[in-house]
């Protein structure tokens, strides 16, 4: 166990709990989190996102809290909390905000901060240093310093797991980013790289979402223009990427807390110093809007007051994970829901969620599959890809429509002219 550093994880999510149990193993570790439930399940072992088993948990020694003065021994803290949107797509700052100024009520000379929430350009410096100096009464790089390496953690990932993954770092001096990088290598057995400036880091993860973004918002653009022409979106892509430098990204839903949200904070600070981010900003709304045009694409093989029935497969913003946040599925449910319809939902991630105020028991086992209008396979879970042809055929009524939206079930085209298979 090095003891020359104690680390301190600020936010226990999908993030920091996995930043936590690298770090625990080769220093004594403190998580902090706000939420009091979130502290008890995790000092029982319990991880309700599913990300980490009990028994890493169980073998871990962190220290779980909620009280930021059992911090104040510590001299090496890492911030991991959420960077939201608010409603009217603008980067919502209140929380990371929040955790720097309980941070500063404990922090003291000699003290290294680390953030690895996201942000865009220049935030830590402009937004999260003035408040540490205010509330400390301490000076940035002279009494307490400042790193940030952006978190790469995926969800529903086993393999890029955080131990084995490349992390960047970045701090204000050469001294400060020398030990950032000694204490971060300890983490991980994957490279840190070091970059000149914090700026830069924080650059370099918000276009990572971002690119992937704009390019998912092109193949999107690309279906609709093919469905319209009645080509197969997915065998064009699949004739395309045999040439060698082809990307072949698929068309889908683009939600989460990452690439859904990461592009806002770019786009919002571009405006600030007088840049339109126009392409960024068009990938964007056709991505927020793929939800929509799916409801309308089905919607429109039906008479407009008929009461449908509605079996939607996976609700979670991406397959074989827990995490609903921005979920564009939800979008698909409220669409259905405000003109009456039947909805009944299958996840095995998850067991309700709450849409436009009303709950929404979600069904684990698939033997609770009943007849409908229209199969809506929205998320491709792993036990969703066992599925026969015959459990479609069988379960959906005459002149109904099958929307397979990864369009994993081509097998389905042709069987049978008593319904539809649609994809993107």
């Amino acid at each position: 166990m090095n003891k020359k550093y104690k680390i301190s994880v600020i936010g226990l999510g999908y993030v920091g709990l996995q930043v936590a149990l690298a770090f625990s193993k080769k220093f004594l570790t403190i998580g902090y989190d706000i939420n009091q439930y979130r502290i008890n399940d995790l000092s029982n072992n319990i991880d309700k996102t599913e990300e980490v088993k009990t028994s890493e948990i169980n073998q871990s020694k962190i220290i779980f809290t909620n009280n930021i003065v059992d911090l104040k021994n510590n001299n090496f803290h890492i911030v991991a909390v959420p960077t939201p949107i608010n409603s009217k797509k603008e980067p919502d700052l209140e929380i990371i905000k929040n955790a720097t100024r309980s941070l500063s009520k404990i922090i003291k000379k000699g003290d290294i901060i680390v953030y690895e929430s996201t942000v865009y350009p220049g935030l830590t410096e402009e937004i999260c240093i003035p408040i540490l100096e205010k509330y400390s009464k301490l000076i940035n790089n002279k009494d307490f310093y400042i790193g940030y390496s952006p978190e790469r953690i995926n969800p529903g990932d086993r393999n890029n797991t955080y131990e084995k993954i490349n992390k960047i770092v970045s701090a204000q001096n050469k001294k400060i980013l020398n030990i950032i990088q000694k204490v971060y290598q300890l983490s991980t057995s994957g490279k840190i790289i070091k970059v000149s400036s914090i700026k830069v880091a924080e650059a370099a993860k918000v276009i990572e979402n971002t690119q992937r973004d704009i390019n998912v918002a092109l193949i999107n653009e690309f279906s609709q223009i093919f469905n319209k022409m009645n080509i197969d979106t997915y065998e064009v892509l699949s004739a395309a990427s045999t040439k060698w430098n082809f990307l072949n990204f698929k068309p889908g839903l683009v939600g989460g807390h990452c690439i859904g949200v990461d592009p806002y904070y770019l786009t919002y600070k571009a405006k600030k110093i007088g840049i339109n981010p126009k392409l960024i900003l068009s990938g964007r709304n056709t991505n927020d809007n793929m939800s929509k045009y799916i409801y309308k694409k089905i919607i429109s093989n039906f008479n407009k007051k008929k009461k449908l029935t509605i079996n939607i497969l996976g609700i979670t913003f991406k397959e074989n994970c827990s995490d609903i946040r921005n979920s564009k599925v939800l979008d698909l449910i409220n669409f259905f829901n405000k003109k009456n319809h039947f909805i009944n939902l299958f996840d095995p991630y998850i067991n309700e969620v709450k849409v436009s105020g009303k709950n929404f028991i979600i069904n684990k086992h698939l033997n609770q599959f009943k007849n409908a209008d229209i199969i809506l396979i929205a998320v491709i879970h792993n036990e969703y890809l066992k599925l026969s042809k015959n459990f479609f055929t069988k379960k959906i009524n005459s002149n109904g429509v099958i929307f397979d939206v990864k369009g994993k079930f081509s097998k389905l085209k042709n069987t049978n002219n008593n319904y539809k298979y649609l994809s993107l």
